[in-house]
């Protein structure tokens, strides 16, 4: 069963080259692991360790711009497999592609990147291109 914790090599590849002006938006869905699966044994829950990562990315993320947009926690897949539901959700934005490249190859990230593979059961990111609401439910204005 795939886990979807990392960006594949094509992935990534296809993310930088889809360049264009202004911000990316990214829409993180994460399942935790009840405990976190550290190479070095480190004991503590998926939810804990992800904090971890986030206390030591947080400044990289800052520094190259990055904001989060909305956050939230999932209550009910009311659409979709019902066994499928996220501990988290949230949007992080990016000012540019090359923001959140220059992320992932930071070594400080490199290092606290660890603490999100090990709290991670199961994920999808997805980059969006923001908008603004339309004139009408469901459409985005031009």
């Amino acid at each position: 069963m795939a886990r979807y914790i990392d960006p594949t090599r094509e992935s990534f590849a296809t993310f930088r080259e889809m360049q264009r002006e202004g911000p990316v938006h990214m829409l993180n869905l994460l399942k935790f692991r009840e405990r976190a699966a550290y190479d070095d044994g480190t004991e503590c829950s998926g939810a804990e360790a992800y904090r971890a990562y986030a206390r030591e990315s947080a400044p990289i993320f800052q520094r190259l711009g990055g904001r989060q947009v909305w956050i939230g926690r999932p209550e009910l897949m009311l659409i979709g497999p019902r066994e499928k539901l996220w501990d988290l959700a949230f949007i992080a934005e990016y000012p540019n592609v090359n923001a959140f490249v220059s992320m992932l190859r930071d070594p400080a990230y490199r290092k606290a990147v660890r603490h999100r593979q090990a709290a991670v059961a199961e994920s999808r990111l997805i980059r969006m291109e923001p908008g603004n609401p339309g004139g009408a439910f469901g459409e985005i204005a031009p």
